[in-house]
């Protein structure tokens, strides 16, 4: 008579205790790569299940992509710790499990004071089989009409109020930094692109200390790495 199949168990939540941490239905993870030298992939836990006994865990994963593992390749716009919710479902051992992680929104990682390196965000979901996009288009800024990366510092016009990279409008990051006023092409003549119209001795002045002083530098001239007015032009992702 054949051997019956032993009956495995579905769990909510599971602890592993070769990182000593518990992980949930809906948690990401970091996964330990097939390929020596290469980063952790990045995972979603589906579901849970052991054996009879409540050993040999296994997970059921839905897969992030990188932007660089998708059919069209890392573009200029994508950040460094973007990834693509993808259709790409796995059963694998939870052993392979090296931490849990943290995806977030593409608003709440904007908002972020600080990014950790299980810090990522996603914005779009993948069709690994096809590589098309949802959504497939997405709001652009600057000149250059890209969309935003989260990873760039912009400047802000003055009067139009649109966002531009400093390479864009022929200056450097350092030098946006130290703009108090800018006005883009459109806005101002050729000879006023780029002005500071402070004396040396206003910048001497006494100002608070810390990230008080620095966000107040940035509200008057206009500088973020969040813009939050886009072009209305679209860039096509598939």
């Amino acid at each position: 008579m054949p051997k019956q199949k032993s009956q495995r168990q579905q769990h909510k939540s599971y602890k592993l205790k070769h990182i000593n941490k518990t992980i949930q239905e809906g948690d990401a993870v970091l996964m330990r790569s097939s390929e020596p030298g290469k980063p952790s992939y990045v995972a979603r836990v589906e579901a849970i299940e052991t054996d009879a006994r409540g050993s040999h865990a296994r997970v059921r994963v839905r897969w992030y992509y990188r932007p660089e593992e998708s059919m069209g390749g890392r573009r200029q716009f994508h950040g460094a710790k973007e990834v693509f919710l993808s259709d790409h479902y796995d059963l694998q051992s939870a052993d392979t499990i090296e931490g849990k992680c943290k995806v977030h929104s593409f608003s709440s990682y904007t908002t972020l004071d600080s990014v950790g390196n299980d810090d990522f965000f996603c914005r779009f979901d993948y069709n690994s089989a096809t590589g098309a996009f949802v959504p497939d288009r997405v709001a652009v800024f600057c000149k250059c009409e890209m969309p935003y990366n989260p990873d760039d510092l912009m400047v802000q016009c003055e009067d139009c109020s649109e966002w531009f990279h400093p390479s864009c409008i022929g200056t450097t990051i350092e030098a946006a930094k130290k703009l108090d006023h800018f006005y883009c092409e459109e806005c101002s003549p050729q000879q006023e692109l780029l002005q500071n119209s402070n004396s040396t001795s206003k910048h001497t002045d006494a100002k608070p200390g810390g990230k008080q002083a620095e966000e107040q530098t940035h509200k008057a001239i206009g500088l973020t790495s969040k813009p939050v007015k886009a072009r209305t032009g679209v860039v096509e992702l598939a």
